[in-house]
């Protein structure tokens, strides 16, 4: 590419060799003459081919990049990587073991567009999943996390776990980062002084491939974390507006 594109897709993996070619295949025809893009796969330490099948993939996808950390650094740290790599003004986010819908991409983009203007800028679209195709433990588990998240927090968002987002990259770059930042990212966009807005999006099952995750696990996890981000939320303090003089 020889101009920057308008959005930037990142996708975070780990040993995810079946999923990741299909999905940048979906990636790439629900994009394709909609809107300029690159895809950008951050490989987080596979122990698989993953950035094999990627790499080869490149030759019929032009518009795809792919990163590769040298050690295991998590989800969050991955996103991160890929945004700061990215090109675009927009950053989409979705997750790397095709549970989330590319074709609800640009859904999320229309969404941005028609909220664009106004103030608050606008920081955040986040899709909400509308039918999560997960078993009844980690569907009961998300349902309490996401309850006591929104008591605590406020931020107004019913499903903070979906991977897929569209957001601004300078303003996800103004956001105080740790591990497991993006399931806090409306809560924190709001902190900045952000808008948000949210999408319904389809949720498919893994058909290849196993969960990183544990139930018990995410949710301890996700207790100490609420912690430190209701502590941002306080002390936080906004200016009503910045001039220069």
């Amino acid at each position: 590419m020889t101009t920057a594109p308008e959005l930037s897709v990142v996708v975070p993996v780990m040993n995810e060799v079946e999923n990741a070619v299909p999905l940048l295949n979906e990636i790439c025809a629900a994009l394709r003459g909609k809107v300029s893009f690159e895809v950008i796969f951050v490989d987080d330490a596979s122990k698989d081919d993953t950035v094999g099948s990627l790499k080869a993939a490149q030759r019929e996808s032009p518009e795809l990049r792919v990163l590769k950390h040298a050690k295991n650094s998590g989800q969050s740290r991955a996103v991160r990587s890929g945004v700061l790599a990215a090109r675009g003004r927009l950053i989409a986010t979705l997750d790397g073991d095709g549970q989330n819908d590319p074709a609800d991409i640009p859904s999320l983009l229309d969404a941005w567009r028609a909220a664009e203007a106004g103030s608050p800028p606008l920081g955040l679209v986040a899709g909400q999943r509308r039918k999560r195709q997960d078993n009844f433990m980690k569907r009961m588990a998300s349902r309490v996390g996401n309850g006591v998240r929104q008591w605590l927090l406020q931020d107004n968002t019913r499903d903070t776990g979906c991977g897929l987002k569209v957001f601004s990259r300078e303003a996800f770059l103004r956001l105080p980062y740790f591990d497991h930042i993006h399931r806090f990212m409306p809560a924190l966009m709001l902190r900045e002084g952000f808008r948000i807005a949210h999408v319904d999006v389809n949720h498919r099952p893994r058909e290849h491939g196993v969960s990183k995750y544990g139930t018990l696990d995410r949710l301890m996890v996700s207790l100490s974390d609420l912690r430190g981000v209701r502590w941002l939320r306080r002390r936080s303090r906004q200016p009503e507006r910045v001039d220069e003089v």
